[in-house]
């Protein structure tokens, strides 16, 4: 998984950069990600928001159904990752859920 950032990813990343609205957005991910990667991807935030005000692995299982290996994994990205969670987190309006 080493090389997983090439040329086609970080053109990926500059096309997601270029969407100016929730809209767009929108309409770009429908048409490039499944229904099940969307929730897939969206309840991971939800799961990192979660963890984020200290909500127990039960708690978060039990509230969104997610398996508590997606969120050990979530954690792991939390204590060890690159920050990315952290920074979109923190750039969503306050009370804002994921």
């Amino acid at each position: 998984m080493a090389n997983w950032y090439t040329d086609e990813v970080k053109t990926l990343f500059e096309a997601i950069l270029t969407l100016q609205s929730v809209d767009e957005c929108r309409s770009f991910f429908e048409d490039v990600c499944t229904v099940k990667e969307m929730r897939e991807i969206s309840q991971r935030l939800q799961v990192a928001q979660m963890l984020r005000t200290g909500t127990s692995y039960a708690a978060i299982n039990a509230q969104t159904g997610v398996s508590t290996a997606t969120i050990s994994r979530v954690s792991r990205c939390l204590e060890y990752g690159s920050g990315g969670y952290d920074l979109v987190l923190s750039r969503l309006p306050e009370g804002e859920e994921p």
